[in-house]
């Protein structure tokens, strides 16, 4: 600590790129300073540090990593104390560009695994990045002391040594809790379980936090179950069960809330987010229309064929795709990856694909419609592929024919109708379209061809993510802004990370595009870092993304290419 203080008062006034120099590690009372990546102007990137924090100052029980949910929401509860410190932070540090500044990847409501703070049974980890004082372009060293001997050790006072056992083992309880939920849901065969007293509307679109006043969730008591879970909470609310679940009512009810709040519910959340005891199958995949998008070699036969002049959709590809094709290939990619449940609202949906009534069925020969809506595969999806859909509508009663279970919004309040529904359908049949069967159990293999990359010695070609829904790629941007179940801009880092990893590994031969995801998802397994190159350094701010969402991001790759195997 004292060498690294003495270092900055001689580097004062000098070249900014005096800086380089203080790289290394540097013991403090309490923890080790790591400074792994130096700044080279004032105003670029930050730098980069690490603090590491030995167990016998901040004692970590054992039984508190026992598990990795168990971990993760561990390192969630630190990284949350860490962040509310940093927003309190009354230091004021003199310079220019990014003088001063600190910078932390805080979490959001969402409890993701995070290469903020990382634990072992040895030591608390916590990854910062700081800008270096400055003076124009010259150290400003009497300030980089105050940051590092002052500032940097009154956060971390505040936070990672100040936050309490007891508010760590309540995060550890609910990380119990949330398993059991997603264990019952497995046993029984439920797609989704919603709380009772859970708060489902969130404050504004652009805040992720509850709304103040909402209606609390209550399950109709035809789909109420009963958990038990551990540490002695006992949770009600309801389950959706596996097959086609319709969720219908008027305008401004709740639908498109509700299925919001199932679709994060892929995610475990924090205390006091309302929703802490949603749980999906972490499986489950939001499908859309999504007109624009490259669409690379998938078979979207199931739901498009004969196509006029012959073009084939069993390994179709373009460029600028319709809102009918953009659905069928998001539901079929998203099979081919493992999702056993797919989300789906009217709202963001191509009609054509969704249905297309007994009307313009009579005057339209099927024989030149190249598209099978959705509606007529959705029970072969269920009965024969083994999937689920949980969908949204208020436009077409013609789903009452093939929903298992129907709910109706009301004021944000949930009604079983099935029976209901169903009676309407006898009273009033929907004519049976015939048309032939398809294959979603034997999707043919793609894979991510070497070529979709340049040759490695061209430097300046760049990998960098821009924001939550974009890399760049190159030159080439990749846009996945209706990636809906992508939460938070660290998973899009990754995602650029991921995208960095296959470059480096473009020789590699997996023998489909799904083995390759898997591959990615055993490397995250080890370690988020395992996919970077940080080498032991600060791996930048990472959270971990879902295989369906880095499938997302690859099969929107202007510049890839897939191969039919």
């Amino acid at each position: 600590m004292n060498h690294l203080k003495n270092s900055l008062l001689q580097m004062d006034r000098k070249s900014y790129k005096a800086y380089k120099q203080i790289a290394g590690s540097y013991t403090y009372p309490r923890y080790t300073l790591h400074i792994d990546y130096v700044q080279g102007d004032p105003f670029a990137s930050p730098s980069r540090i690490r603090v590491v924090i030995p167990e016998q100052e901040r004692h970590v029980a054992a039984e508190w990593l026992k598990t990795k949910a168990r971990r993760i929401a561990v390192e969630d509860a630190f990284a949350r104390v860490i962040s509310k410190a940093l927003k309190h932070n009354k230091f004021f540090i003199k310079g220019s560009g990014k003088s001063g500044m600190i910078a932390f990847d805080g979490p959001g409501q969402e409890i993701l695994e995070r290469t903020a703070v990382s634990i072992t049974e040895k030591e608390i980890t916590v990854c910062l990045s700081v800008g270096l004082p400055a003076n124009g372009r010259s150290i400003n060293g009497k300030e980089a002391v105050k940051l590092f001997n002052e500032v940097i050790p009154a956060l971390l006072e505040n936070s990672a040594f100040q936050i309490l056992d007891k508010d760590i083992q309540q995060s550890v309880q609910l990380a119990d809790q949330q398993e059991a939920i997603w264990k019952a849901m497995k046993e029984n065969k439920w797609v989704s379980f919603i709380a009772n007293s859970s708060i489902l509307p969130r404050e504004s679109g652009v805040s992720d936090l509850p709304s103040e006043g909402a209606v609390a969730f209550k399950s109709p008591p035809e789909d109420e179950v009963e958990l038990e879970l551990p540490h002695g909470k006992i949770v009600k609310g309801m389950a959706v069960k596996q097959g086609v679940t319709l969720i219908t009512g008027g305008g401004y009810h709740g639908k498109s809330t509700l299925l919001q709040a199932i679709e994060r519910g892929v995610y475990p959340h924090c205390k006091g987010d309302g929703r802490e005891f949603i749980c999906t199958d972490p499986s489950a995949v939001k499908i859309r229309a999504e007109d624009g998008r490259e669409i690379s070699s998938v078979n979207i036969s199931p739901f498009i064929s004969n196509l006029p002049h012959g073009k084939d959709t069993t390994s179709f590809s373009t460029t600028n795709a319709s809102g009918s094709t953009s659905q069928a290939a998001n539901v079929m990619e998203a099979l081919e990856i493992g999702a056993e449940t797919l989300l789906i609202d009217e709202d963001t949906s191509a009609t054509n694909f969704m249905i297309r009534d007994s009307r313009m069925q009579k005057l339209i020969d099927h024989k030149n419609e190249p598209i099978t809506p959705f509606i007529h595969r959705i029970r072969q999806l269920v009965n024969e592929a083994d999937k689920s859909v949980i969908l949204i509508t208020g436009g077409s009663g013609d789903y009452f024919a093939v929903a298992d279970t129907v709910i109706l919004m009301e004021e944000y309040k949930p009604k079983n109708v099935t029976s209901k529904a169903k009676e309407i359908i006898k009273e009033d049949p929907i004519a049976h379209s015939n048309v032939e069967p398809a294959d979603f159990t034997n999707l043919k293999n793609r894979q991510l061809s070497a070529s979709t990359f340049p040759k490695q010695a061209d430097r300046r070609f760049k990998i960098q993510a821009k924001g939550q829904f974009q890399i760049l790629f190159g030159k080439e941007p990749i846009t996945f802004a209706y990636t809906e179940q992508l939460v938070d801009p660290s998973q899009t880092r990754l995602i650029a990370e991921i995208i960095q990893y296959l470059y480096r590994n473009a020789g590699k031969n997996f023998s489909s595009f799904e083995a390759l995801i898997q591959h990615i998802d055993d490397k995250m397994e080890q370690g988020l870092e395992k996919l970077t190159k940080s080498n032991g350094k600060h791996p930048g701010d990472l959270a971990r993304p879902r295989k369906n969402e880095i499938a997302a991001v690859l099969n929107r790759m202007r510049t890839g290419k897939f191969l039919m195997k």
